[in-house]
């Protein structure tokens, strides 16, 4: 897992700054699976994961001229990414909210298991997905972004545009709800400081 702020990263925010398409393709490569991820973990459909991640890079492409030298460019991805999330989500709230004879006449969400799911191999990951999809999005994607991303907590409470103090008690509840959500007494001892549980 590549060290969000490290010096290699100001490297290539120069580089993408200066409009360098291997910067560019550097960066894709080091952070489209780790977006994806998180992405597909918030969202629950891969079609749209998809759709997000493809706007989070047009974002990129659009706004890299326009990066500060000090940018943490994976902290810039995450963030991106998770306003395009809850931007479609408040705007499937309203269409939803604006046709209330066509709900119901078709999923709103995909139902779980999803395909990531299914390719989960070791049991405790697919409980863990399970608890996972269930907490309110706002817990899981604390948890994903410290867990399983690696950011630090002050890192993921800027993602998050909150307060470290806030974030830090966000992560706290979403944890216990975790915890309450999935049995742990036979996991791995890795597994269970990985999760925070």
């Amino acid at each position: 897992m590549t060290k969000m702020g490290s010096e290699n990263d100001r490297s290539l925010v120069a580089r993408l700054r200066a409009g360098d398409v291997a910067a560019f393709d550097r960066v894709y490569d080091d952070y489209r699976p780790r977006v994806f991820g998180f992405l597909l973990r918030m969202s629950r459909s891969r079609t749209l994961a998809e759709d997000l991640l493809d706007e989070t890079w047009l974002r990129l492409v659009r706004h890299a001229p326009a990066l500060t030298p000090d940018t943490n460019i994976g902290a810039w991805l995450f963030t991106v990414a998770r306003n395009l999330y809850w931007s479609h989500r408040r705007a499937s709230l309203v269409e939803e909210a604006s046709a209330p004879e066509l709900i119901g006449l078709w999923p709103s969400s995909m139902t779980w298991p999803s395909p990531f799911d299914l390719a989960v191999a070791d049991e405790l990951e697919r409980r863990v997905e399970a608890a996972l999809s269930v907490l309110p999005p706002q817990y899981r994607e604390a948890v994903l972004l410290v867990a399983h991303e690696g950011l630090t907590p002050g890192e993921a409470a800027h993602v998050c545009g909150i307060r470290p103090e806030a974030f830090r008690q966000r992560l706290s509840r979403a944890r216990a709800a975790l915890a309450a959500t999935i049995d742990l007494p036979g996991a791995m001892p890795d597994a269970k400081r990985r999760y925070g549980t």
